[in-house]
């Protein structure tokens, strides 16, 4: 018998809670469907803060125009100023909802600073943003009435109404959502849904790369059911590095050196002390984060250096301390004291710039379907995200489409058709698991390799050969053995990772985050020609 629901959010980072509370509060009844706990997201890992024009020095057209130039002419220029103007109220919202924002000594707003910023404008709670905001979310979702949060719940495949006609043609204007099949992964059983409206909240696909600041989670799982379902994505080749996460060599986990610390002072060195971003950009250590990466790229290529260094001894002890103090920790753990040595640092695969397209009300192209934070492409980020835009546009966007999705759920009542039941392979388990282990390496290693800061069409082509091979194996295992956690990430795995080589191969040019070797002279851009050496 399916379970019903108003509205079914999958995920629950920022963007997912803050559309729940949203539409709750509103009097719907919501699930929250997430495949580990509740404050596992990548909002959890968000150290730096959240973007904002809440100074009387700043405003809002100066935060347009940082975002633009960083998006290096592919933003939205009216999604831009639509969501970025929303900042201030969203911030409000934030601080009913608990978020207690850093202060300095007379009680205003610390503001940070980051690449690509030209003011101070990056609202903090230390260096552990995300968690803070994510357990003030949590906290109001744990007293809500109208929300139930279903932990260790793997969303398998959206259920929608397309009918399709006598010569095999979908019909224009008969699909919507209708609900979705997800598995209960400590019963291992897979479970019907339906509802009025499902909004897409799954995050980030960093993990289809070896080395990633991302958790475990991030998978891409939100993208490709979507992208299944018949709905566009867009702008999937602009994965950002992140310029600065810890190097350490018997780890593929990368634990993230805020850029504030750049912010504050801090300067990246190559193995021999020198200081070298003035060679590539006149703003230094606060580049856009699309520059710094491919900097240090070059500088470790052309050196054979493992890493780089980033230089946090002239900021004092103090405020290390105050200001990081989770950088600190973790720094301190392995040996490292901030305030006499250096950081070692390298860039690892960070944030997806594309997504599945949404209009500015968070409606995808699918009826009833809704997408909101890093899943989503409003055209904010163009080809490189500016820095702590991210979680402004989480909770801007989630507001949005928790107010469009009200309306959606007043003029469609939900069909009381019957759902088409869940068909499961072979119901034998495997015991061929180590293909899994063996694809899911594969994928990783792939994708470092030929997808990564600087590509080349025959890397590109390349990668598109072996993940279009590890495609059709993961898809006879999918259809002929029953489903788990580990079968479904990693075909979802897949599926975005050829729909980002997909994307990069269409692109023929040079842009943003998407650095090729084979367009490169075409630009004037100073890193990208240093790049050309390679």
């Amino acid at each position: 018998m399916p379970k019903f629901y108003d509205v079914i959010v999958v995920g629950s980072g920022i963007a997912g809670l803050s559309f729940a509370l949203k539409v709750s509060e509103a009097g719907y009844r919501v699930a929250i469907i997430t495949k580990k706990n509740s404050a596992e997201s990548n909002t959890n890992y968000a150290q730096g803060g959240i973007a904002a024009v809440t100074s009387q020095t700043d405003d809002v057209e100066m935060h347009v125009a940082d975002t633009l130039d960083a998006g290096d002419g592919l933003c939205d220029e009216g999604a831009v100023r639509e969501i970025l103007k929303d900042g201030s109220v969203s911030i409000d919202e934030l601080i009913k909802r608990g978020v207690d924002f850093s202060q300095l000594g007379d009680g205003r707003v610390s503001l940070g600073k980051e690449g690509g910023h030209s003011k101070r404008r990056i609202l903090h709670v230390r260096d552990m943003t995300g968690k803070a905001i994510e357990q003030a979310l949590v906290n109001a979702i744990e007293i809500s009435e109208n929300v139930d949060t279903l932990e260790h719940y793997f969303a398998v495949e959206l259920i929608t109404s397309q009918k399709i006609g006598k010569k095999g043609q979908a019909i224009p204007d008969t699909n919507r959502v209708l609900g979705l099949y997800a598995l209960d992964t400590q019963r291992g059983v897979v479970e019907t849904f339906r509802a009025g409206a499902v909004l897409m909240a799954t995050g980030g696909i960093g993990q289809i790369y070896q080395y990633t600041t991302n958790p475990f989670i991030a998978t891409g799982d939100g993208i490709a059911m979507a992208y299944r379902a018949g709905v566009e994505v867009q702008n999937m080749e602009f994965i950002q590095f992140h310029p600065t996460a810890f190097y350490s060599k018997d780890s593929s986990d990368r634990f993230l050196i805020s850029e504030a610390v750049r912010g504050e002072g801090a300067i990246l060195r190559n193995l021999n002390g020198e200081a070298f971003m003035y060679k590539y950009d006149e703003r230094k250590d606060l580049a856009p984060r699309d520059i710094v990466a491919r900097a240090i790229d070059c500088e470790m290529k052309e050196t054979g250096a493992r890493h780089v260094w980033l230089d946090t001894r002239d900021i004092g002890h103090k405020e290390l301390l105050d200001r990081f103090p989770n950088i600190y920790a973790y720094c301190e753990s392995r040996g490292i004291a901030l305030e006499k040595d250096m950081i070692p640092v390298v860039p690892a695969a960070h944030y997806l710039c594309g997504g599945v397209k949404t209009n500015l009300n968070s409606e995808t192209s699918l009826s009833g379907l809704y997408a909101c934070g890093e899943v989503a492409c409003t055209g904010l980020h163009g080809a490189n995200r500016l820095a702590s835009n991210s979680l402004l546009e989480a909770v801007v966007m989630a507001n949005r489409g928790a107010s469009a999705v009200g309306k959606y759920l007043e003029q469609n009542v939900s069909e009381e058709s019957d759902l088409p039941s869940w068909k499961d392979g072979d119901v034998r388990d495997s015991d061929e698991r180590i293909v899994l282990l063996h694809n899911w390496d594969e994928v990783k290693r792939t994708m470092w390799d030929y997808v990564g800061i600087v590509r080349t069409t025959k890397r590109l082509e390349r990668a598109r050969n072996r993940i279009q091979t590890l495609d059709r194996e993961i898809n006879e295992y999918y259809w002929n053995f029953k489903v788990d956690e580990s079968l479904l990430e990693l075909r979802n795995m897949i599926s975005v990772a050829a729909l980002v080589i997909d994307c990069a191969l269409q692109r023929k040019e040079s842009r943003g985050l998407h650095c090729v070797l084979d367009y490169v002279d075409k630009l004037d851009d100073a890193v990208n020609t240093m790049t050309r050496k390679y």
